[in-house]
């Protein structure tokens, strides 16, 4: 199903928004969307929706699953309103976001659908969940100019950290919220805005009236901001993603001075939730 606008999927998308969890992704260019959606509809989500440029075209096979709605992506702001002007319309469902090029995985993800694991954690009390931004990237810039190569893909298997979260109005540490951090993003940390540098993003959540996304990828609701609930570890995935290697060497203000990603940390990413799991880039908290 296609739509021409934000405000013609509001007005006649309801079948998109009717069950959960729902889906939504954001193509910014046409790098990988077929395999980004794919990834995503074998996740078991039971909408998908796109908020894409007019010029994407998707096979008979694709175009047929999921809802289309045409936008300038590109334009300041428009994701940011457009997921806030679809919040309040899927009241009480979970929601997920995302970008092309990026792939969520949860614990235990081959052997269960992404219902089953949001099931468990509505059964936790939790309305949200943390996903670390995890980047990939190709193994070979020159053959893959633009980082992206699904078949070749590079993980860091250390350098993250995480640093405890100030309200700015107080300056005292917020409860249960921390600012996590690595990967490109801080090894390449003189090319990224400071206010760009978190790789952490509550990706997954329920929504309900007054709930606002904002720009930093959290919420106006700080309990959604929260990694865990207070009585014991929750949850938590990870986003593969190839978007921050992507902007690196297609931006022109960096791209010159990167030549590869490689370094002595780096291990081919195995496309499984195990390895992300060894690796302590998710948390499988109390499910099994």
């Amino acid at each position: 199903m296609n739509y021409s606008g934000i405000s013609d999927f509001l007005a006649n998308g309801a079948a998109a928004l009717a069950k959960g969890p729902i889906a939504i992704i954001c193509i910014e260019d046409l790098v990988e969307v077929e395999a980004t959606i794919r990834h995503h509809l074998n996740l078991g989500f039971a909408s998908v929706v796109l908020l894409a440029p007019s010029e994407l075209e998707l096979p008979l096979d694709l175009a047929e699953r999921v809802h289309c709605v045409t936008m300038d992506v590109h334009r300041d702001g428009s994701f940011l309103y457009a997921m806030n002007k679809i919040i309040p319309a899927a009241p009480d469902k979970w929601l997920y976001y995302c970008y092309n090029t990026e792939f969520l995985f949860f614990p235990f993800c081959e052997t269960r659908t992404i219902g089953e694991m949001l099931a468990f954690h509505t059964e936790e009390r939790r309305a949200a969940m943390v996903t670390y931004v995890i980047d990939l990237y190709a193994a070979d810039l020159e053959q893959h100019p633009n980082a992206v190569s699904l078949e070749t893909a590079l993980i860091d298997r250390s350098g993250y950290y995480a640093l405890g979260r100030k309200d700015p109005d107080t300056d005292e540490q917020k409860e249960r919220q921390l600012d996590f951090y690595g990967g490109l993003r801080w090894r390449f940390e003189e090319h990224v805005p400071f206010a760009r540098r978190k790789i952490d993003r509550i990706a997954l959540f329920v929504a309900k009236p007054g709930l606002e996304l904002k720009d930093d990828h959290t919420f106006n609701d700080e309990e959604y901001n929260t990694y865990a609930c207070p009585w014991h570890h929750n949850l938590t995935a990870a986003i593969c993603s190839f978007r921050t290697a992507k902007a690196l060497k297609t931006n022109a203000g960096s791209s010159f001075d990167i030549s590869t990603f490689k370094w002595h940390n780096s291990v081919e990413f195995e496309w499984g939730s195990q390895q992300l799991l060894d690796l302590g880039l998710m948390e499988p908290g109390q499910w099994f």
